[in-house]
This record gives C-alpha cells, structure tokens and sequence, in this order.
C-alpha cells in the first residue's frame, strides 16, 4: 500500500510541478484570448465611436457605458463630465485595449492580469448599480444555487480564476515574460 502512495504523491508531484508549471497559464493565457480578448476590444471600440481622438478626449459613448446614472443626468453631454470621470472614462478605454494585449503577449502578465481582475470587479458594479443588474436578481443570480449561468456571481468569479491563475502562475514558458526573464537571466 506504500508503494502504490508513494507512486500516486511522484505522480501528482510531477503533474503539478512539470506539468501544471507550464500548462496552466499557457492554457489561462490561451483561453483569455479565446473567450475574452475581442469581447474587450470591441467594448473599447464602442467607447472610441469611430473617432480615434477619444483616446485622449473622452467620448459620450464612454461616459454613457462607465457613469450611466451621472450621463443620463448631465443629458449625455460629456462637457458635464467632471475631470475625474473624464480621466476614469480615459483609463478604462484604455485598460480594455492595453490590459488584454499584455496577457495575450504573455508581457508583464501578473501585472495586467492584476489589471484585468480590478477591471472586471468594477465593471461588475458599473453593471450593477450603475445600470441597475442588481434589480434584476437572474443577472445577479446566487452561488451554490444550481444554476451556474448567472452573469454575475457565477461568469465573472470564473473570469476573475482565469485571472488569478496568471497573477499566481506568470505567463508561462511561451510568453515574453519569460524571453525577458532569460535574457536578463533572473531566476
């Protein structure tokens, strides 16, 4: 009996440490860049509104998305925007298109990956309290309830893993962390 522990803990120490090292935030990466990527992207395009001047001008359509009670209040005009909603309208377009293009680089992918989980916890309650999810209890939905399809306790705790398996793990050996890692040969 010994002998058949000994076995499965050498094999479970290998899968973990041989394989799991490098599988796990290669498939996170992968995964991130299936699922999530362009669903990002075209949300930052959404707040551009065609024009590439909202890069650094922030856009109605931004001010609509991420302050839609203080939007709707101010008429949509974004010149009714204060300064910090117009620097977070700013920084959130610009996290949607910087923050998945680190991951999928695998290039300071703790750091985006970090990025990404902030991102999805505000853009969780944007959803809710902002736009009012929280009103309708299927899109807030519960845990442990059977239904695993709610947006937003049981989709985004999912994204936030996904996430979180980079913030602990790296990018993985397929990653320009890890070209960087080894030209400057940090251990």
């Amino acid at each position: 009996m010994t002998a058949l522990i000994n076995l499965y803990l050498r094999l479970a120490h290998f899968v973990e440490y041989r394989i799991g090292a490098a599988l796990m935030p290669t498939l996170a990466r992968f995964l991130f860049a299936a699922i999530f990527a362009v669903y990002y992207w075209n949300s930052a395009l959404t707040k551009l509104g065609g024009d590439l001047t909202h890069l650094v001008q922030p856009s109605f359509n931004g001010f609509a998305q991420i302050f839609p009670k203080a939007a709707e209040a101010a008429s949509y005009d974004i010149t009714q925007a204060t300064a910090m909603q117009k620097a977070v309208i700013l920084a959130g377009t610009w996290a949607e298109f910087v923050l998945p293009a680190l991951i999928i680089l695998g290039l300071f992918t703790r750091l985006a990956a970090l990025g990404m989980v902030g991102f999805v916890v505000v853009q969780s309650l944007t959803d809710l309290f902002g736009h009012n999810a929280i009103a309708d209890g299927s899109t807030l939905g519960a845990w442990f309830d059977g239904a695993p399809d709610s947006i937003m306790l049981d989709q985004r705790a999912l994204w936030i893993v996904l996430l979180l398996v980079l913030v602990f793990r790296g990018a993985g050996p397929l990653s320009l962390d890890e070209l960087l890692k080894r030209r400057l040969r940090i251990s």
